[in-house]
């Protein structure tokens, strides 16, 4: 086994991913953390940072933003703010109980269907996401426009899917508490 230092996988991210580091506050129902988030460089897309551990990748998690941001220090990095994003993820999960009688909460689903993308890049776990197909980009622009009432009921099941998909990655990623330095990979 060939030891990688965290360092040279914080620098770069998982898969070139050398853009701007950002502390990101998740809360959630069933998991609550502060993760680091790398926006994309240059035509790079973001992605939650990620860690080899053995076989898989896992998801460097923090209780408080200072920790990460300590994280981030000692391996040279800054994150591009001191203030950190939060994605309320439990009014998300709030809604999907309940879809049908509950009104959308728009700017939580966007910011969690964003996040739900760049976990699964960080994880190399794409494929545990529904495919982006015309049905979902109409959503998704309807939702960005703040037009999510005006969803076909095709747009509607499909950003379910995907939103509820995206949860369940969340909730069973393999994350790793306050990681140490370095870090061991095959």
């Amino acid at each position: 086994m060939a030891q990688i230092e965290t360092a040279d996988v914080f620098a770069a991210g998982r898969r070139g991913g050398g853009g701007s580091l950002y502390a990101y506050r998740v809360r959630g129902v069933g998991r609550s953390a502060v993760v680091l988030w790398i926006g994309g460089g240059d035509d790079e897309p973001d992605q939650v940072l990620t860690s080899p551990e053995g076989e898989h990748w896992t998801v460097p998690v923090f209780m408080t933003v200072r920790q990460a941001r300590a994280y981030a220090s000692r391996r040279g990095r800054r994150p591009a703010t001191a203030e950190a994003g939060t994605l309320e993820l439990a009014r998300v999960q709030h809604w999907l109980e309940d879809p049908v009688h509950r009104r959308v909460p728009p700017g939580a689903v966007l910011e969690a269907w964003n996040f739900f993308e760049d976990l699964a890049r960080g994880l190399g776990e794409v494929d545990r996401l529904p495919r982006q197909g015309a049905v979902l980009s109409g959503a998704y622009e309807k939702l960005f426009g703040g037009e999510c009432a005006a969803w076909t009921p095709d747009e509607q099941r499909a950003v379910l899917d995907l939103i509820t998909a995206g949860v369940e990655l969340w909730d069973s990623c393999p994350v790793i508490v306050k990681p140490r330095s370095s870090v061991v990979a095959r």
